[in-house]
């Protein structure tokens, strides 16, 4: 049961927090695919705030860690799906649910500072500051970050969709957490008989959601339209082994693409869309693949963007190359994955992991990374000039950064290849799809997600899914996307929101911590209550 602290909040037992905590986790994680109940996000993050009212950093450490835990288990269970043992989803959740423990602690901490204290709208920013520094960290730290499950990414049928071209996912997440800032401030109100306060949070909370439906958005074609076929040519088995069976991978592509031909004439389409690892043999130096590339590119006579990969001694590259018909790869088109996956498609500290598990191993050769511009320069017959495309392949859709490169470079649409194969028929292939959204809508340009095995989608401007396909099928989509060259306001502004938030969180982090010493000396009750009902 609550108990109540002298200055009036009901503070939750320990056994409650961890029931909230863990409440709290299972429901964020519903406002992501599969179910993408967008609200739970919200919802999610309040009830953390709600189980965080003890003042104890360790407790909030724990009740984090808890809220972590349950959210990431079930978010990431695709990682156990691709490594077929449990010990890599494990890992990744726990990993993960460290830093929302980090939060949960960091909490407690900023709580206790006066200002913070005392003023319950400041509680709000505060929180939301805190969520998108951890959210900063995580997404960036170490081998790169995960920036997976950034609360921004639930929020693709929502309005707050519309605030990604004004501030990227630190705005969105950020507004995300405030909204559940504002219903846990209802709740403790509410049950405080602070009836007039408890309403006025949730108005403010209400008008926060609905507001951004007033943001416009721009979705015409500003510099032509390109002309596109999305191939999905479905491999052989589903699972991981389907990679050993590279050959008659290519071999579905090549014949989705003449499925093309059902929908259009040969030379209709500007462009072909395969996915990564659509030709894991490299047509490049395998003559009998290059055929087949070759025979689907005559056949629709239109060049063909592809995924394949590239080895030298002891490494190899994740290229996503431009074939010509009739004349072969275009050695000055390629762009190499910049983003290889540690654990997944490169193993750090092979020897150290080895001691762990033989699973490493599997990872038999590492991938490295590419260098230069997230884009690529594609010449356009019918357009009469290079169409620069902004490339992201597969989990780098996640990392804003890079796709921010890609179009502050020119590019004026963005393709994300991607083999979700060995990830089965988990919610991994959608959850990528709503990261593909979100960057539609943050910058403004029409996106193609293609997969070897789908999810595939083509994405309006303003994040809008135009036509998509099903899990482990043989589909084609043909759409006249429209190109564009305005660059929004998170294009502006780049780094700088998350730069400057983190900045904002560490400076209130040291202030809450500052006040700890002094703080400890009070009377145990005094030091359960000395935060308001707030939050």
């Amino acid at each position: 049961m609550p108990v109540r602290g002298t200055a009036g909040p009901v503070l939750p037992r320990r056994s409650w927090s961890v029931v909230l905590a863990v409440a709290a986790g299972l429901v964020t994680e519903t406002a992501f695919p599969g179910r993408s109940w967008w609200p739970m996000a919200s919802v999610g993050v309040a009830v953390l705030l709600l189980a965080l009212r003890r003042d104890s950093a360790r407790w909030g450490f724990v009740v984090g860690l808890l809220y972590g835990l349950a959210f990431f288990a079930p978010h990431v269970w695709w990682a156990n799906e691709a490594v077929g043992q449990p010990i890599g989803w494990v890992a990744l959740s726990v990993f993960q649910a460290l830093y929302l423990g980090g939060f949960g602690a960091a909490w407690v901490w900023v709580r206790r500072g006066g200002w913070v204290r005392r003023h319950a709208w400041l509680q709000v920013v505060a929180a939301a500051v805190l969520w998108v520094a951890v959210e900063q960290l995580r997404g960036r730290w170490p081998f790169g970050g995960f920036p997976w499950g950034s609360l921004a990414f639930s929020q693709t049928d929502s309005p707050l969709l519309r605030l990604a071209p004004l501030g990227g996912e630190p705005l969105v997440t950020g507004t995300v957490v405030a909204v559940g800032a504002l219903l846990a401030a209802f709740v403790t109100r509410a049950t405080t008989r602070r009836a007039g306060a408890a309403g006025l949070s949730l108005l403010v909370a209400v008008a926060v959601v609905l507001l951004p439906v007033l943001v416009p958005l721009s979705t015409g074609a500003e510099s032509g339209t390109l002309r596109v076929g999305a191939v999905q040519g479905n491999v052989p088995t589903q699972g991981a082994e389907a990679m050993s069976q590279a050959r008659q991978v290519v071999a579905n592509h090549a014949a989705g693409t003449r499925s093309l031909l059902e929908q259009v004439d040969p030379g209709e389409l500007d462009l072909v869309l395969w996915p990564e690892s659509a030709s894991d043999i490299d047509p490049r130096t395998d003559a009998d693949v290059a055929a087949v590339v070759d025979g689907a590119a005559r056949a629709v006579a239109a060049p063909i963007l592809l995924g394949t990969q590239r080895f030298s001694p002891g490494l190899r590259y994740n290229d996503y190359i431009l074939w010509e018909p009739g004349s072969g790869a275009d050695p000055t088109v390629q762009y190499t994955k910049q983003r290889p996956v540690p654990f997944g498609e490169y193993m750090p500290y092979r020897e150290f992991f080895r001691r762990l598990t033989p699973v490493v191993d599997r990872i038999t050769t590492d991938m490295v990374a590419g260098t230069g511009q997230a884009m690529i320069q594609v010449d356009i017959e019918r357009l009469r000039r290079s169409v620069p495309i902004a490339t992201a392949i597969c989990f780098e859709v996640a990392y804003d950064d890079l796709i921010r490169e890609g179009v502050l470079s020119g590019g004026e649409l963005i393709v994300i290849p991607t083999n979700n194969a060995s990830f089965g028929l988990t919610q991994e292939s959608t959850q990528q799809l709503a990261m593909s959204r979100f960057r539609a809508a943050e910058h403004g340009r029409a996106v193609v997600q293609v997969s070897t095995v789908g999810v595939s989608a083509l994405i309006g401007p303003d994040g809008g899914v135009l036509d998509t396909t099903g899990l482990f099928t043989a589909e084609q989509m043909v759409a006249e996307l429209p190109l564009r060259v305005s660059l929004t306001p998170a294009d502006r502004l780049g780094e700088w929101p998350g730069l400057a938030i983190t900045v904002l969180g560490v400076v209130l982090l040291v202030a809450g911590f500052v006040r700890r010493r002094p703080h400890r000396n009070r009377p145990p009750q005094a030091r359960e209550s000395a935060h308001p009902a707030g939050t």
